[in-house]
This record gives structure tokens, C-alpha cells and sequence, in this order.
């Protein structure tokens, strides 16, 4: 059966050997990326375009026309490549249209060699744009899958390459149009024509010119260093929706090491027509806790792609609905009697047909996932795992820091119960703020104002715990701002084990001398970097890092002590101060606009479940889910316990 994909959906791939067949309403110059496990295309070398159409496992028609074949095969392509990217383009200056928006929308077919569709793709939507990233076809846990993409780019080739990660992408978009451009005479007849229903016909055989099968493969093209890729997925969710319209953003976070990567663990092998059996670890990685972070972030995605692609199938749905009751009752005639009737049902039940296939498909998108995921939490080392995964009882405090630290969960509606981690990498990049306000959810809006502070507080101090517990003996130091003590319940367990770098701090002086310390360390940190004089600081001036949690604010803070926490939040992350905040804005709200800068710099999290959390793709509200211990469990005590055993033994 053909899968129908909508933009952002993706399909199992049952085979390696591959027909991708492209029908549109005009020439269009058609080609292939491939891409290394971040995404990233390293080099012209490893693009497939009219110029140079020939490539391990893959080949591309060498000029533009109405009608491709590509040809590919996955078994063939170098083990370093991890995704394969069709691209489509109007070419430059023969006088065509120059915008997608302005001839018919290209159709893409993925098929078997013997003609057999496998999936199928239809590219509406396009306007300004004049080249396309169309479809993809990657790697995962060791299987191939294809997804509908359908990103375009209204500055052209240029853009698209640009965006892939490719250097001189400008000067090879340009050599790419002047190939083009000498091989317009052989450009093959226009695509079949749609029905009025605007289905394209459907044809078993391609375009008269299907071209040879891959080539045998030369040498692949050498690895060269990728760069570490900001982190705008698990590491760090936004807090609001990505700008409309921009490029997606495939890359994915690593990071360099002098010695090459462990080999993944490999899935065992699937059953004819079944989906591999999940592994933990089976991204691509450095170290096992590297491949869990890419694993995770793996997930992450692929959780945010498929809901998109539901609820996209579904709004499809209800407007296909509507277009055609508009069009059957807009003759009188059907307003009234039988036919009316009948135009409705048969409207609503072609909604409810096509509902229930994109459900379909998402509900076997959802059961891989939580399959995957049933598998990976028991895997996942302490500053990854839920304070409910065994792996706490046996913790041992280690000795070189971990890659991301686990804030929570986060969850989509279609599926609550399946939980994502929410990862930050370490060291920390930027401050956490804990809403204790009322009005930061409609959970906080029903529950009593003390509660909600209480509650706040012990999500910083289970966060506080968890930092202390995966830096190395004495290189993370914990102080707290208490100026009223209302927090000392929660702060309880971090007093009684000893792990503060001192008392709590209390009343304006308290305050005052807590910022007062941090702030000099700032300024002389920062004063040695620049001067190339590590040596030089004082030696009474712990190099660790810092955490400063603050509770209640701006309680006990004058405007001197809000200025200085201004520049820890600002200033300390990059020298190795970090602010985790326990405040309610609402009580700020005397300083006005002065504070803004202070909140947006902050990730804020809440002591309650709230979707306020977005993803950078496509911008779903996702649910946070705070960490909480299991009730009863003392599991918080004998990590704080670990963490002042290891203190000792290291003399700190």
C-alpha cells in the first residue's frame, strides 16, 4: 500500500535498492545532498546535481526537465552518511517561471525498481520560493526511513546549500545553474496531468530517459571535523514558538574528542515487514552518554514530526470537509431533500476516512517511540535518568563531568504518557528560573500560594542535588539566598548533609555579602581571561563553579542587590556562575521593564505541569513535567550523603 505523506510525516522505508521519481509543471533541476549524522554536508563532494550526477549509490539526471528519475541505493553509501536530501530548483535564466507559487506543485514518488510506490509526496504551499528541499531519506536505528520535508527557499539554491551547512554554497549554486544551463535542449516532456479531483495521474513506468543504475563506488569522501551544533532541540527548548517560515534546522549537538567513536550497539535484526527491535544507544556518538543524548534528541524529534504531521493531516481533513459541502450546497437545489443529507455524510465520512489513517499511522509512530523509550530510560546514566531509575542507589560521585543534566520531562497530548527528558548540556549556558506564581498555569492557578512556593523550592533543591551529584569532587559549590527563611523545609536536605558552601543566607546583609563574593569572583575571573593571567588570581578564589539559588525573590534585595543579581545572570555563565531563581514575577513587578532582561535570560521551568515550552521546528506547547522522588524514597538523601563521602575522600 502507497503511504500519502503530508509535510512532515515520515515512512518506513521495506527496501534499499530505490526510484525517486519527480514529476513537475515546468523543468526543474533536481538533485541530492548527503549528510553526516548531524545533518551536515561537508563538502561539494558530497552533492549529486547536473554537474556532477554520479555519486556512491546515488545518481541524478544531468538536466533540468518536468520529469526525473533519481536512482539510489542505501546499501552502497558511505557508512559516514546518515541522510540523503532530494533537492528541486527552478532553473536560472531561460525564462521560466522564477517562483514555485507560480506552476503546477511538484509531485514526488519514492519507489522500488520495479516501479512499485512505496511512498508519495505532493509539494503545495509553495509560493516565493525557487528551490526546495523536497525529501529525505535517513537513518534510524539502523533502519532507512523517508520524510516529507517540503521546505522552501525563497533565495534560491544558494540558500538551500547555505542551510545544509555546505561552505561556498554561492559558488556552487552558481556552477549548478551554468551546468544547467548547457543542458536545457534535452529537458524530457512535461508531467502527466491531474484530475480534476487534483490528483496527479499516476504512471507505472517514468519518464522516457530513466538513466543507468548507480555507479560502482569510488572512495568515499573524507570525514572532515564538524563543528558542535548550537543545541536547539532536548538541550534547550524554547520558550516560544520558531519564527514562521524559517528553515528547519536538522543539525544535531556533539561534541570533539581526540580518540574516534565507539562503535553504536546494533539492533537485532527485524522480521520481514516488522520495525527494528529499539537499542539503547544506537545513535551516533563519542560515548555511550553522547549516543544517548543524540538517541534522545532522536526522539525528541521524531515525537514533535509525527504529531505535527497528524494534526496537519487532520486540519487537511476538516478542510477538505468544508470545501466540499461549500461546493455541494451551493446549489439551491441540494439545500433542501435527500441530497443535502447525502453531501453531508459523504463529506464527513471522507473527514472521518482520512482522520483515522493519519491517526493510524501516527498511533504506529507512538508505540515505536515508547517502545524506544521503554528501552532507553533503564540505560540512561544518573544525570540522564528519573529520580525513580535505579541507577541512583548505586551512584557513585563521578570524576569527569557529564555531557546534560535532566531538568524534567516533557509530553505531547496525543500521547501523555510518553515522557521525553528534557536535557541541558553542561556546563550550564544560561540561569533557571522556578515560577512560584499563581498565575504561571492553571495547575499553580488552584493551589494555595505557600504550597506553591513550597513546592517551587524543593524542584530547586532536587535540582541543586542533582548538580552537586554529577560534577567531580569540589568542582560545584552551592550557595543559597534565604532572606525571610521561609525555605528552610525544603533546603533541609541540602543543610543536613553539609554540601552548602555555607549557611543559608538571611536578611538584607546576607544578601548583600553573598552578592558581593559572587560578583568579585566574576569580575576577577573575567579580568584574567582577558589578560591571559590565570595564574595570577587570588588563592583563596575557588575556580569551580558556582550555583546560586535564590528564594523569593526580590525579597531582602535592595537596588544595589538587584543590579548585581542583573550581572551574575548576565555574566556569570560564561565564567562559571550559574542562577537558579525561585521567584514569582508578580512580586517583581514594581521594577518594570528594568527586570525583562533578567527574566528572558532565564530558562523558566515550573514546580507544577504546564505547557509553556516549545520546540524549535514546528512549535508544538509541549508539557514540563518537574522532577519528583518517589514517595517514601530516600533516594534524595543518600545521593547528598555520596556527594559529601566523595568530598571527604577527596580532601575538599
Amino acid at each position: 500500500m502507497t503511504a500519502e505523506l503530508v509535510r512532515g510525516q515520515n515512512h518506513t522505508l521495506p527496501q534499499t535498492r530505490l526510484e525517486i521519481r519527480v514529476s513537475a509543471g515546468s523543468p526543474v533541476v533536481a538533485g541530492a545532498t548527503l549528510g553526516d549524522e548531524n545533518g551536515v554536508v561537508r563538502g561539494a563532494e558530497w552533492i549529486a546535481h547536473p554537474g556532477s550526477p554520479q555519486l556512491p549509490g546515488l545518481e541524478v539526471s544531468q538536466q533540468a526537465a518536468a520529469g526525473h528519475r533519481l536512482a539510489v541505493d542505501l546499501d552502497v553509501l558511505p557508512e559516514t552518511v546518515h541522510r540523503v536530501t532530494v533537492l528541486l530548483a527552478l532553473p536560472v535564466g531561460v525564462g521560466g517561471p522564477t517562483r514555485f507559487g507560480a506552476t503546477a506543485a511538484p509531485f514526488i514518488a519514492v519507489t522500488g525498481i520495479d516501479g512499485t510506490e512505496i511512498a508519495t509526496f505532493t509539494l503545495t504551499g509553495l509560493d516565493a520560493e525557487s528551490a526546495v528541499s523536497a525529501l529525505e531519506l535517513y537513518r534510524r536505528q539502523g533502519a532507512w526511513k523517508v520524510r516529507a520535508v517540503g521546505q522552501g527557499y525563497a533565495a534560491g539554491l544558494a540558500e538551500m546549500l547555505a542551510d545544509q551547512g555546505l561552505a561556498g554554497a554561492a559558488e556552487l549554486a552558481a556552477s549548478i545553474q551554468e551546468a544547467v544551463a548547457r543542458s536545457l535542449a534535452r529537458s524530457v516532456a512535461p508531467p502527466p496531468p491531474r484530475t480534476p479531483e487534483g490528483d496527479r495521474v499516476r504512471q507505472a513506468s517514468g519518464p522516457s530517459d530513466p538513466g543507468p543504475a548507480p555507479a560502482a563506488p569510488p572512495q568515499p569522501p573524507a570525514a572532515t571535523p564538524v563543528q558542535p551544533a548550537a543545541d536547539p532541540g532536548t538541550a534547550s527548548v524554547s520558550a516560544s514558538a520558531s519564527t514562521p517560515g524559517g528553515p528547519i534546522n536538522y543539525a544535531h549537538p556533539r561534541r570533539q574528542h581526540a580518540a574516534p567513536p565507539t562503535p553504536p550497539p546494533t539492533a537485532p535484526p527485524a522480521q520481514p515487514g516488522q520495525a527494528a527491535q529499539p537499542v539503547a544507544g544506537d545513535a551516533t556518538g563519542w560515548s555511550m552518554d553522547e549516543r544517548l543524548y543524540n538517541q534522545i534528541w532522536g526522539m525528541f524529534e521524531d515525537l514533535a514530526r509525527a504529531a505535527a504531521a497528524y494534526r496537519s493531516a487532520v486540519d487537511f481533513a476538516e478542510s477538505r470537509m468544508d470545501q466540499e459541502l461549500d461546493r455541494s450546497l451551493s446549489d439551491p437545489r441540494n439545500r433542501i431533500g435527500g441530497a443535502g443529507d447525502r453531501a453531508r455524510q459523504e463529506a464527513r465520512a471522507k473527514r472521518d476516512e482520512l482522520t483515522a489513517r493519519a491517526r493510524e499511522v501516527l498511533d504506529r509512530d507512538l508505540a515505536q517511540l515508547a517502545a524506544e523509550a521503554a528501552v532507553v530510560e533503564p540505560a540512561l546514566p544518573a544525570a540522564y535518568a528519573g529520580w525513580d531509575n535505579p541507577v541512583w542507589h548505586a551512584h557513585r560521585i563521578p570524576m569527569e563531568l557529564p555531557m546534560a543534566l535532566r531538568l524534567g520531562d516533557l509530553h505531547l497530548p496525543e500521547r501523555t504518557g510518553l515522557r521525553i527528558p528534557l536535557l541541558v548540556r553542561l556546563p550550564l549556558e544560561r540561569g533557571i528560573w522556578v515560577d512560584s506564581g499563581r498565575t504561571a498555569s492553571e495547575a499553580a492557578a488552584l493551589m494555595d500560594s505557600d504550597r506553591l512556593r513550597r513546592l517551587a523550592m524543593e524542584t530547586a533543591v532536587l535540582h541543586a542535588a542533582r548538580l552537586l551529584a554529577v560534577y567531580p569532587p569540589g568542582e560545584f559549590s552551592v550557595h543559597v539566598i534565604d532572606p525571610a527563611g521561609s525555605a528552610a523545609g525544603p533546603l533541609a536536605p541540602l543543610v543536613d548533609a553539609g554540601v552548602l558552601a555555607g549557611p543559608p543566607a538571611a536578611g538584607p546583609q546576607g544578601v548583600a555579602s553573598v552578592l558581593a563574593h559572587l560578583t568579585r569572583r566574576v569580575d576577577l575571573v573575567q579580568m584574567a581571561v582577558r589578560a591571559g593571567a590565570a595564574d595570577s588570581l587570588p588563592p583563596d578564589l575557588d575556580t569551580g563553579e558556582q550555583l546560586l539559588v535564590v528564594n523569593d525573590f526580590p525579597h531582602g534585595f535592595d537596588d544595589r542587590a538587584v543590579t548585581q543579581l542583573r550581572y551574575l545572570a548576565d555574566e556569570g555563565p560564561a565564567v562559571g556562575v550559574h542562577l537558579l531563581m525561585v521567584a514569582d514575577r508578580e512580586d517583581a513587578s514594581a521594577y518594570g521593564p528594568v527586570l525583562d532582561p533578567l527574566w528572558r535570560s532565564l530558562l523558566r521551568i515550573t514546580p507544577v505541569a504546564d505547557s509553556h515550552l516549545a520546540d524549535p521546528w514546528v512549535g508544538h506547547a509541549w508539557t514540563y513535567e518537574p522532577p519528583v522522588t518517589p514517595p517514601g524514597s530516600r533516594v534524595l538523601e543518600q545521593v547528598l550523603a555520596a556527594v559529601t563521602a566523595a568530598r571527604r575522600a577527596a580532601g575538599r
